[in-house]
């Protein structure tokens, strides 16, 4: 079952990314979808922020995987695969052992390594309204 999170604003991604960490209490691997410039990255900084992560957090574009701390030490893994085009390439990057690490990791562009996927990862649409606001699909 689908759940609706509305963000009408920058200022509400704090408390969008705990509602989304209180819905999703077990997940691990969180796989986000949508267009350009629907605030992704900016949507994954503040879940890492609300898991207590002080580290600067950029977008791992180049660099495809991006490590953080969390509040007690853990890893937290940022991946965006907007680059890869092959699942070949996710497999040589080492992708599935993030995946499978038991650290929260939160994926970007993730069409190029679904069939690696854990079963239980939370799938996550955000999409521009025609106001500016972002509407995130969680199922």
């Amino acid at each position: 079952m689908a759940s609706i999170i509305h963000i009408a604003d920058k200022k509400y991604l704090e408390e969008a990314a705990s509602r989304i960490l209180e819905t999703c209490k077990n997940a691990k691997v969180f796989a986000f979808y949508g267009e350009m410039g629907t605030g992704k990255t900016t949507l994954i900084k503040a879940l890492a922020r609300n898991l207590g992560s002080r580290d600067s957090l950029s977008s791992p574009s180049f660099s495809i995987v991006n490590e953080y701390r969390d509040a007690r030490g853990k890893p937290i893994y940022h991946m965006d695969l907007y680059r890869l085009k092959k699942p070949e390439e996710a497999e040589e990057i080492g992708v599935e052992e993030y995946l499978y690490s038991g650290c929260y990791c939160f994926v970007e562009w993730p069409e190029v390594l679904e069939p690696m996927l854990p079963e239980d990862a939370v799938h996550l649409l955000l999409e521009t309204s025609s106001d500016g606001s972002r509407k995130l699909t969680i199922q």
